[in-house]
């Protein structure tokens, strides 16, 4: 449903709009004047903040990749208040952003279809980068926060696996996203022993 833009930041409306056509038809239907349409606005003021496809997609993976890493971020720290398992918490974070979010989570990685060298887009995988080295969110051991250890790999592995699972393969398809995130939790309890 289209929705009309009003004075509001349209570069950001052109994201949310990408949001709505990927997640309904994929990434690979967008386009910059599909995205300018949806907002009511015309091609050419499109391409006033995006010079092409590529550019738009380019700040959708850095908009992804920023918003997981606050969601590891937030998730770590309300373990903390409460006093639960931090990386239960951060795995769980990850996997139901995927959920959430999946046309967020299938950008993210695509360097193919962006520029990956944008500064922004760095800078936000790079931020994300932190937190999986960083002992997955502070929530592991870590003796060197500049490289992905065993443990990290394997967290991660699971984390990203099973949220591609979920999104794009042939696990739990018929399930609702909170019986998935049950799976999940019990996968990611069988995976805490394993990095002790």
């Amino acid at each position: 449903m289209k929705k009309p833009y009003h004075h509001g930041n349209l570069a950001e409306s052109l994201l949310d709009a990408m949001d709505e056509i990927a997640t309904k038809f994929g990434l690979e239907a967008v386009t910059l004047r599909g995205c300018a349409k949806r907002v009511g606005v015309s091609p050419s003021s499109a391409f006033r903040h995006y010079i092409d496809k590529r550019a738009l997609l380019t700040a959708f993976a850095t908009r992804a990749l920023l918003q997981l890493s606050d969601a590891m971020a937030t998730a770590k720290q309300k373990a903390q208040i409460e006093k639960t398992d931090a990386l239960h918490a951060v795995g769980l974070a990850y996997i139901a952003f995927a959920l959430e979010k999946p046309a967020f989570f299938r950008a993210m990685w695509r360097e193919e279809a962006i520029y990956s060298t944008d500064e922004d887009y760095v800078a936000a995988a790079n931020k994300l980068s932190e937190h999986l080295k960083g002992g997955f969110a502070d929530t592991i051991k870590d003796d060197d926060p500049t490289s992905l250890s065993h443990q990290e790999l394997l967290v991660w592995s699971c984390v990203h696996g099973l949220a591609n699972l979920y999104i794009d393969g042939p696990v739990a398809r018929d399930e609702s996203n909170p019986q998935k995130l049950a799976r999940a939790s019990e996968a990611i309890h069988i995976l805490v022993p394993a990095l002790q």
